[in-house]
């Protein structure tokens, strides 16, 4: 899928800091005079909204697992169409929290699927739209998950899945950096908000 902009994506374990590491580069952007579009996966649209919902809301009946795996692919072929792929059409940077890479991991390789059919997949569901650059912001899933406790959030349907769920994660995460070191690159999340900042800052400046 051709595109004229610039797509980043941001991955990271839960409670690394990705909002807020996205939030500040988006603000930082938007200052350079740049167009910039920030959003997220699940969500960034009506139809991903209600998947969000579905995919992160405790119920008292299970969602199984290939129920997940498809209700993220399709509220990534929604995203994609409706607004990442326009964006980029018009020349826009695209922010986007979260990507084809965390289904990767969480469904690919946590929920037991095999990783490379789960790319092939979300492949067909974005038109193998591909991220110019990917930022992973590495923690320890212990100290992740503290952070979103100590902030007082409560854990969704998937942040409450077991240590061992977020360590296979984490592991598999390290994987595509090997795999795709050029597109896929790694900041040591245990760094301070300012220091994160810098090394992700240097990173898109490189492909912007």
């Amino acid at each position: 899928m051709k595109k004229s902009g610039c797509f980043i994506t941001f991955e990271g374990g839960d409670g690394a800091g990705k909002s807020t590491l996205i939030e500040t580069i988006h603000q930082y952007l938007e200052k350079t005079g740049r167009s910039v579009l920030k959003t997220r996966a699940p969500g960034g649209t009506r139809v991903g909204e209600i998947i969000r919902s579905l995919l992160l809301t405790k119920t008292e009946t299970p969602l199984s697992d290939r129920g997940e795996l498809f209700l993220f692919l399709a509220d990534r072929a929604q995203h994609v169409q409706e607004i990442i792929k326009p964006a980029l059409d018009k020349g826009c940077i695209v922010l986007c929290d979260r990507y084809n890479d965390s289904t990767v991991a969480y469904q690919g390789t946590a929920r037991g699927f095999d990783p490379d059919w789960t790319r092939s997949l979300c492949n067909f569901a974005t038109h193998d739209l591909q991220p110019d650059l990917t930022l992973y912001l590495d923690i320890d899933p212990k100290v992740g998950l503290s952070r979103v406790l100590r902030l007082g959030n409560d854990k969704d349907r998937i942040e409450s899945e077991g240590l061992a769920f977020h360590e296979k994660i984490r592991k598999a995460f390290h994987k595509i950096a090997k795999q795709d070191s050029e597109r896929f690159k790694i900041i040591d999340a245990s760094l301070s908000t300012a220091e994160v900042f810098e090394h992700a800052l240097a990173k898109i400046n490189y492909v912007l």
